[in-house]
């Protein structure tokens, strides 16, 4: 546990979250890891779903219950990636109307 983190009392500290970064570079370079792990992500649900659309029209397995999940699932991850976008734009935007 770090000793400058603070944890209030009979709270548990999340697995997998860290404290934040000190060096602006290495953020940076985590952020972009982040979003290139999420892009593609949202792309092999896409071929997932892909897949199981290939796989009931041909009748090679799968049923129509499993096929409109993996739909559902490329969908929304897709519809996430999507909303995440925009709110990078508009924050790029922001930056950009700012007074020096």
């Amino acid at each position: 546990m770090d000793p400058l983190r603070i944890v209030p009392p009979g709270a548990r500290e999340l697995p997998g979250l860290t404290a934040p970064q000190t060096d602006a570079g290495k953020g940076a370079s985590d952020f972009g890891a982040a979003l290139k792990d999420s892009l593609a992500q949202v792309n092999h649900l896409q071929v997932e779903a892909n897949t199981a659309i290939k796989d009931l029209a041909t009748g090679e397995g799968g049923t129509l219950h499993d096929t409109m999940l993996a739909l559902e699932k490329a969908e929304l991850s897709f519809r996430l990636m999507m909303q995440v976008r925009n709110k990078i734009v508009e924050a790029y935007q922001e930056v950009l109307r700012m007074q020096v």
